[in-house]
């Protein structure tokens, strides 16, 4: 069976393995491919970093097979098990194109002859750019409108703006993930690398014709990556300011003429407001300098039929967003200009009626009803589930004004409502989430204000973008407690929802802050555990190991063995997915006797022997990498046991099937299939219908143990 595992598929599994998907699944694979490399080359052998040395270790193990059918036969059911073809992408979900448009058809046939020509070898890259307000996400969504058929395949829409106009916004991996997210592939097969997930893009890109467009792009970094190398896929990047150093063409969005200016405001005013428009037309279009945002706002207004004091020359020469901003605070009550004043300071990345109730120390019904009627006059944009957003040349103007109005002290005020709101919006979240786990206890000065969340994640994912916020405001305040709670918060949408690119740069931000404020050991200890586990997840070994050691620094300077054990067990397990099972055998040996440690009646005696049945399932796994097959089958059978309720511990059905999975791979790697597959079955038995990942899985190691029957 060599020729089936030819060397270039099989450097591309190994490419793959450690770029792969994450999760749980993931992990398995990766776990079965370290065990089946131990077996062939008759060593511990590390996964490999980098993509040289991994094609390295493919030529090893290429060369061993040519003398071991058999083995190269275990090779060729593991490489066809984990091959996918490319799946088919979403259609998308491209935003409505504008209503009012106008004087942009050179710009469009600029794109659209970018779209359209020679290929020769040439990425199809446009950089389409101009001030903020100058319409370019409007060009962008235009062309799509107009060339629907041009690209069949689909249309891909990826917006930036979620973070304060004065961040850089999300990193190349996190923008990768959310275009891969649009194009409809499942949470369970994106790579958990930048590496893994370009890979991924550039199959599901083959051959295809479709349009991407990433909009509010603000660093080269964000869509290096993202340029086709196929001919059908034309890249479109946005850009509010001025233009990055990309290789493209470059598309420049210049300010609407007179002429079209003019067109623009009579058809967004309407013609029953004729008489209105001609009378303030040649005020509004010097105050406007031709932006199509402030043009478009200003004729809302005028259609809206009220008027009121302009803005002096000297706050609009140079801004006409601002200059816009201004003129509608003026068509607002005082109170809601107050509200969205003080509601732009902290820079959140999505305003919703309690953050901004919180910020103007008003009730949530009014403070709905005036963001609303902000809306109306241009000042905030509506975002789905009643929340909203300011444009950051609008924030940037009422948090300039709400500083010269109302003082610093008022400011830093409605600042630090808004910081406990949040807190005490998430706190009770993620306790809610994971109720039973001691990560997320309450503090003890929290007063549960909140009440009773039915949907813990759902809050969580909900404010996330602000948390993250929260805790650099939180920092730049001096309330450093808030700022590490908050991050400590977000532990169950790492654990149980998979947000890690979410939440890393919040977690990196409070571990530094703890480390440098010399926090409680116990706190410090929590959020290095959690950036370590992040991490990890990431496949970012180094970086995780390196916090996971300080987890456990901390929690032994605490005197807290529940913690010092589970952060113990993570180097284990960190060291089980670099195949690394001989070191992560003795980590986990270490986490079990300081587990033992803990006498009747201390923290953590209640869940001792849960946690030492998960602990006798790692050295299961980590038996089976070192070849030590029947004493991974002894560990592993006793983990069943316990999760199947055998032993009078409450049977966990999840848990259950993850150690019958890992026993029935013990199983197979040991020649026993028949038994395996028995196993196997029992899994999918316990497993929901949702479970896809785990059960897809099962069913390719099924053949696998068939496969080998059949031999």
């Amino acid at each position: 069976m060599l020729e089936v595992v030819a060397l270039s598929a099989l450097t591309t599994f190994l490419l793959n393995v450690g770029n792969g998907a994450a999760g749980e699944i993931g992990k398995n694979l990766t776990l079965s491919a370290g065990a089946l490399v131990r077996r062939t080359l008759g060593r511990e052998t590390p996964l490999p970093a980098g993509a040289e040395e991994r094609s390295e270790l493919a030529g090893r193990l290429h060369a061993a097979m040519s003398r071991d059918p058999r083995r190269a036969g275990e090779w060729a059911r593991l490489v066809e098990s984990a091959q996918g073809q490319a799946e088919a992408p979403s259609r998308g979900g491209m935003p409505p194109a504008p209503w009012a448009f106008t004087d942009r058809q050179k710009v469009l046939r600029q794109l659209m002859r970018e779209a359209g020509r020679p290929w020769e070898g040439r990425p199809r890259v446009a950089l389409l750019s101009g001030p903020p307000g100058s319409g370019t996400t409007s060009v962008a969504l235009r062309l799509a409108a107009e060339n629907r058929d041009r690209f069949p395949d689909g249309q891909f829409y990826v917006d930036l703006r979620d973070a304060c106009d004065d961040e850089s916004g999300p990193d190349a991996a996190a923008v990768l993930l959310r275009l891969l997210r649009e194009t409809g592939v499942e949470p369970d097969r994106i790579p958990a690398t930048e590496a893994g997930r370009v890979r991924l893009y550039r199959q599901i890109t083959e051959g295809r014709k479709m349009l991407v467009v990433i909009d509010h792009t603000t660093s080269l970094a964000q869509v290096r990556g993202l340029v086709p190398a196929t001919p059908g896929v034309f890249l479109v990047v946005v850009v509010s300011g001025p233009p990055l150093l990309l290789e493209a063409e470059r598309v420049p969005v210049p300010p609407l003429t007179d002429r079209y200016a003019k067109q623009l405001v009579r058809k967004v005013a309407g013609p029953a407001n004729a008489a209105r428009v001609n009378a303030q037309l040649p005020s509004l279009l010097e105050r406007c300098q031709g932006n199509a945002f402030a043009l478009h706002a200003e004729a809302r207004l005028l259609a809206r039929g009220e008027s009121g004091p302009v803005p002096r020359a000297e706050a609009w020469r140079h801004h006409p967003v601002r200059a816009t901003a201004q003129l509608a605070t003026v068509r607002l009550a005082p109170e809601a200009v107050r509200l969205c004043r003080l509601t732009a300071l902290g820079g959140w990345p999505s305003v919703s009626a309690a953050i901004a109730a919180a910020a103007g120390l008003v009730g949530e019904e009014a403070a709905a009803r005036m963001l609303d009627e902000a809306v109306d006059v241009g000042l905030l944009e509506p975002l789905p589930d009643r929340r909203y957003r300011f444009r950051p040349e609008i924030r940037r103007q009422l948090a300039d004004t709400a500083a010269a109005e109302y003082g610093a002290e008022e400011c830093s005020a409605a600042v630090g409502r808004v910081l406990d709101a949040l807190v005490d919006r998430v706190l009770p979240a993620s306790r809610a989430a994971l109720p039973e786990s001691w990560r997320t206890e309450l503090p003890a000065e929290f007063d549960g204000r909140s009440g009773a969340v039915p949907d813990g994640i759902a809050v969580l994912a909900a404010e996330l973008p602000n948390v993250v916020r929260a805790v650099t405001v939180a920092e730049e305040c001096g309330r450093i407690t808030t700022a590490l709670w908050l991050a400590r918060a977000l532990w169950p949408l790492q654990l149980k929802a998979g947000y890690w690119d979410e939440v890393l740069p919040a977690l990196r931000d409070a571990a530094r802050c703890a480390e440098e404020n010399r926090a409680d050991e116990r706190t410090a200890a929590a959020l290095h555990f959690q950036l370590a586990h992040c991490l990890g997840e990431m496949r970012r070994e180094e970086q995780a190991n390196r916090a996971a050691r300080a987890a456990v620094t901390y929690e032994r300077a605490a005197g807290h063995l529940r913690g010092e054990a589970s952060a113990v067990e993570l180097l284990g397990l960190l060291s089980l997915n670099r195949w690394e099972y001989e070191e992560a055998y003795d980590r986990f040996a270490e986490a079990e006797a300081v587990y033992r440690r803990i006498a009747a009646g201390q923290e953590g005696a209640a869940d001792l022997p849960r946690a030492l049945a998960l602990i006798e399932r790692h050295k299961g796994r980590a038996l089976r990498g070192q070849g030590r097959l029947e004493e991974s089958r002894r560990a592993l059978e006793h983990a069943v046991d316990f999760f199947a309720g055998r032993t009078g511990a409450p049977p966990e059905a999840y848990n259950h099937a993850r150690a019958l999975t890992d026993l029935a791979e013990t199983l197979h790697d040991d020649g026993d299939d028949t038994t395996a597959l028995a196993r196997i079955g029992e899994a999918e038995a316990l497993l929901p219908p949702n479970a896809t990942p785990h059960l897809a899985y099962l069913a390719r190691l099924r053949e696998r143990c068939e496969a080998a029957t059949a031999r």
